[in-house]
């Protein structure tokens, strides 16, 4: 994915917009609705803007909303899409299974839907689906976090939310790496559904059940920035390596802090920006440009190493 320099100083420089400004010049294009999880998360609001800012570039209106994992707010949402005349719609579809109807809906309307960052369990609906490679982040993450905790720990496992397919992906991604360390022990898991401080909650929890934890591996940064939170306060975090996923910038920083050992870069400002140009090629011939509904971005590992690479948001220079 990230081939060359040029798309990521451009996707660098998009970050710099806010999120929900309107376009500073009328747009004659029509409108292009984008539709995120939640803009309190750097990588959601990372997503709508650079889907925003991609817009714009190409002569649309464009707006921003957020369901919050709300099926029935992402459901009034599109109804607002299909009753704006929407010419294409730009979705981070709430739920694998739960999402399904409200993509039906649009496309009943003639809109057209290119899906970002999570899939659905229907093909043949959306015109696109732009996702990482889960499987491919997290047996590297993984890997990493063998390197660094040993070959021989107790862990315990923070994992995304259940209506998200990414959740199980990267769980089921980490285990096919770690099962193969008969000395690296699962002792507790549980969800905190990428949030920061559900990922603090239930870290407090897990430690008081398992206070002789080595690692803790996290389904993405927020939970595992909750987890440092809380390992802090109990004055543990000096014993314990935790790897998270995303690359969001705080995630860096802690990284840069010696406080997380790893994260795994979505590049959710590259998938972003191609659903947007992808809908544009949609709109104007009819084609997508792709061989098949659905494709994976590589994700790329962040350490001490490289962190100095990481140059914006969700942003790393090769």
């Amino acid at each position: 994915m990230f081939k060359t320099g040029k798309r990521l100083l451009i996707a660098a420089l998009a970050v710099s917009a806010p999120l929900l400004a309107g376009s500073a010049m009328a747009q004659d294009k029509g409108l292009i609705s984008i539709i995120v999880n939640d803009t309190s998360n750097p990588y959601w609001f990372t997503e709508g803007k650079i889907a925003r800012e991609t817009a714009e570039e190409l002569g649309y209106e464009a707006n921003v909303s957020a369901h919050k994992g709300d099926t029935n707010t992402e459901s009034r949402q599109i109804d607002t899409a299909i009753t704006n005349q929407a010419k294409a719609i730009i979705l981070d579809p709430a739920n694998a299974d739960g999402s399904v109807g409200a993509v039906r809906k649009a496309v009943d309307a003639g809109i057209p839907v290119f899906l970002v960052n999570a899939e659905i369990n229907e093909q043949g609906l959306a015109k696109a689906q732009l996702v990482s490679n889960n499987a491919q982040g997290a047996a590297m993450g993984a890997q990493q976090w063998v390197q660094t905790v040993g070959d021989s720990a107790n862990y315990v496992e923070l994992k995304g939310a259940p209506s998200d397919n990414n959740a199980a992906t990267r769980s089921n991604g980490y285990e096919t790496v770690l099962s193969q360390y008969p000395d690296l022990k699962k002792v507790g898991e549980d969800v905190a559904n990428w949030d920061r401080t559900q990922g603090f909650n239930k870290m407090q929890s897990l430690l008081q059940a398992n206070p002789d934890i080595q690692g803790v591996i996290s389904g993405n940064d927020e939970m595992a920035l909750g987890a440092i939170a809380a390992l802090k306060e109990a004055g543990k975090l000096k014993d314990i390596v935790v790897g998270g996923f995303d690359g969001s910038p705080d995630a860096v920083d802690a990284i840069k802090a010696g406080e997380l050992a790893y994260t795994v870069l979505q590049p959710v400002a590259i998938f972003s920006e191609d659903a947007v140009r992808m809908a544009d090629k949609f709109i104007t011939s009819g084609e997508t440009g792709l061989g098949g509904e659905k494709k994976l971005y590589d994700c790329i590992l962040i350490t001490p190493d490289n962190v100095d690479q990481y140059t914006s948001a969700f942003v790393m220079e090769q």
